[in-house]
């Protein structure tokens, strides 16, 4: 154990993690239930949406592929966007991987399974505020801010969906696109994100109408990225040092 890293530092630092993930762990939840009741809605068996949670366990990816599915869109048209949109886990595991060098590949990739953009925000500060690795805060962080709650939550959520005989009697075919609507919302913090998803809804809406909801799914998730990346930035936020993402020296 390296110096600044004590026994009591250490468990203080766990301590304060479960604190972090509490709140986490009630929102994943919430969405979980949604993804499961928007999965049911939209024609997915009970195996499948499960088996989508646990085996790719991919959050608003997992919501925007129902959408795809829902709206027609072929397989490898889903997968495409949905990496695409999943992409960002790239630089995430990038940060990570000066801390977890040491750690085998196979369990590098466990590890990579359920990393989130929770469980890299809670780990990488719980790594910094010991100032070296700690796979057991790691998995704390991952399993019980995301993986466990959005399960179980997606278990309830295909139960209750399939004792509902008429969804959008209650209101719960608007469910879907008000779960996006509120992730899109969150996700717009400055110029070029506000730019994406006002051209990407916007080409959407229109290829849909003029050549359907598959071809509008496409157009809008390229279109959008690709205006967000021809958008100057902000002076101010350009004249910002980039931050060290992994922390060490």
């Amino acid at each position: 154990m390296t110096a600044g890293s004590s026994p009591q530092e250490l468990a203080a630092s766990r301590r304060r993690l479960w604190t972090e993930i509490a709140g986490i762990a009630v929102s994943s939840a919430s969405f979980g239930l949604v993804y499961g009741l928007t999965a049911r809605n939209a024609g997915f068996s009970p195996l499948e949406a499960m088996v989508m949670s646990l085996l790719v366990f991919a959050g608003a990816s997992q919501f925007a592929a129902v959408g795809y599915v829902a709206g027609g869109l072929a397989w490898p048209g889903v997968v495409v966007l949905t990496a695409l949109l999943n992409a960002r886990h790239l630089l995430y595991s990038a940060a990570l991987a000066p801390w977890l060098r040491d750690r085998s590949l196979l369990r590098r990739a466990a590890m990579a399974h359920v990393l989130t953009d929770e469980a890299f925000a809670l780990s990488m500060a719980h790594f910094r505020r010991l100032g070296r690795a700690d796979e057991r805060g790691y998995w704390i962080a991952a399993t019980w801010s995301t993986f466990i709650p959005w399960n179980l939550a997606t278990l309830a959520g295909v139960v209750l969906g399939g004792q509902i005989a008429d969804p959008s009697r209650y209101g719960l075919d608007a469910v879907f696109p008000a779960a996006m609507a509120g992730l899109c919302v969150g996700l717009v913090t400055g110029r070029r994100e506000l730019v994406a998803a006002a051209v990407g809804a916007s080409a959407g809406v229109i290829v849909s109408l003029a050549a359907g909801p598959g071809v509008g799914i496409v157009a809008g998730g390229l279109l959008g990225p690709l205006a967000a990346l021809a958008t100057p930035r902000p002076l101010v936020e350009a004249a910002v040092k980039p931050i060290d993402e992994t922390g060490l020296p």
